[in-house]
């Protein structure tokens, strides 16, 4: 699992987890329900560079245009997906959405360290006891796909610069492949070291 904290002092990183965890929900269940609005995915994109902006300094701008180039692959195939079968307009808002989605996470877990991100989602989904299932485990499962998100698009970003160094031609077969090769290796990495510090 990759730390993606990063140090800090501004509004964001001073902001409860619990805080940030609560906002990124709502924005979105806002984003997934009304972002097929235009208005709603240009104005969810403008939350997004806003609380770029308000990080601090060695944010702002170049830090979200590198989080872009880091799911640039990831992005292009989302668009690619909503281009084959959605009429241009909503295929265009259906990819703006999904990466502000996108680098609204990578906002959340930069700004936040992992062991307060897990301590706000284990108290969260405390309530998860009476149903057998413990907050804990699942608070882990969470914060793993959260950190997941940009090893997946570094593995994409990594076979599309390998196919151009050899001069291959873009192809999405010869992208997907690898990257779920190597997605299932990370997988394996991570069960292992859960294996390891017995908690699995």
């Amino acid at each position: 699992m990759i730390a993606l904290h990063r140090e800090g002092s501004s509004f964001l990183h001073r902001a409860p987890a619990w805080a940030k965890l609560a906002g990124f929900a709502v924005f979105a269940l806002v984003v997934s329900v009304l972002g097929g609005d235009p208005r709603v995915a240009v104005g969810a994109a403008a939350i997004v560079v806003a609380g770029y902006l308000l990080a601090g300094p060695g944010f702002g701008l170049p830090e979200l245009w590198r989080q872009l180039l880091v799911a640039r692959l990831l992005i292009v195939l989302v668009a690619v997906g909503q281009l084959l079968f959605l009429p241009l307009e909503a295929a265009l808002t259906g990819t703006l959405r999904i990466t502000g989605l996108i680098v609204g996470a990578a906002l959340v877990t930069l700004t936040t360290p992992m062991s307060e991100l897990l301590a706000a989602m284990e108290r969260a989904l405390a309530p998860l006891r009476f149903l057998g299932l413990p907050p804990d485990r699942v608070a882990l499962a969470i914060a793993m796909t959260i950190t997941s998100i940009p090893v997946v698009a570094a593995h994409a970003a990594s076979v599309r610069e390998a196919h151009v160094a050899r001069g291959l031609p873009p192809r999405i077969h010869r992208v997907v492949v690898p990257v779920l090769v190597l997605s299932l290796k990370h997988a394996d990495d991570l069960a292992d070291a859960i294996r390891a510090r017995g908690l699995d």
